[in-house]
């Protein structure tokens, strides 16, 4: 149904930054970048190795804002371990802990996911959903 999903940042080289690491966990790369220091315009995007982007980030400076409560991105990771190297990768390139991995058996009997909020506030999840 959904092509892609944009998220506007405020710092484009501190999101590609974090983006990069945070994925390549889940196997999603950068596909994409349109990066010239200090123009406008700027943008980068995320997916498959072999496909399209699936996830773009667009630098809009300071008017860039993170959806309100109830948005997230939530990203399919290929195993429970995946989703544990996720988690971490974002913690150390500069997110924040939103719930770390582990199952959600309130979602599924084998719903294993972790939580993070991004360098500009944006919610994302990773989520296994086979077995252990």
């Amino acid at each position: 149904m959904l092509h892609h999903l944009s998220l506007g940042v405020r710092d484009i080289d501190r999101a590609v930054a974090f983006y990069d690491a945070a994925l390549a966990p889940l196997g999603y790369v950068r596909v994409w970048s349109d990066l010239r220091r200090g123009e406008t315009g700027q943008a980068a995007g995320y997916g498959p190795p072999d496909g399209g982007d699936k996830l773009t980030l667009k630098a809009h400076d300071d008017a860039a804002r993170a959806p309100g409560p109830g948005f997230h991105a939530a990203f399919t990771a290929p195993s429970r371990a995946a989703v544990d190297a996720f988690h971490a990768a974002a913690i150390a390139a500069g997110g924040c802990d939103n719930g770390p991995p582990g199952l959600r058996p309130h979602y599924g009997p084998t719903y294993y996911a972790a939580f993070i909020v991004d360098p500009d506030g944006h919610h994302i999840e990773s989520v296994f959903k086979g077995p252990a």
